[in-house]
């Protein structure tokens, strides 16, 4: 693979850390996640969204509407999510979460 091709490659990737009780039980506070920006997300896949008051966020994006992505909240008793402030527009989709690399593992 060509040097520049490669870095363009790698610079689609990135960590997202995840901050709140929002996405709880499936990530908590301070979990690590390897992020892709720029993919597609597929209903049911986690997912970095600005939401409309510029904060950004791991949300579970449920469906695509007109408008956007629904994206849904795992903790119903936390945060914000699009029952809130509606469906979240494509662009302010940011990536696509791939897997979570810290902890490594949980106990239990």
């Amino acid at each position: 693979m060509h040097p520049s091709r490669m870095r363009r490659e790698l610079a689609t990737w990135g960590l997202a850390v995840v901050r709140g009780r929002s996405m709880r039980p499936t990530l908590r506070d301070g979990d690590r996640l390897l992020v892709r920006h720029g993919a597609a997300p597929r209903p049911g896949d986690l997912v970095v969204v600005r939401l409309p008051d510029g904060v950004v966020a791991v949300k579970r994006a449920t469906m695509r509407r007109d408008g956007g992505w629904w994206v849904e909240r795992d903790n119903p008793d936390e945060g914000v999510d699009s029952w809130q402030v509606g469906a979240i527009p494509e662009a302010d989709v940011l990536a696509v979460v791939r897997l979570r690399v810290w902890p490594l593992r949980r106990p239990g």
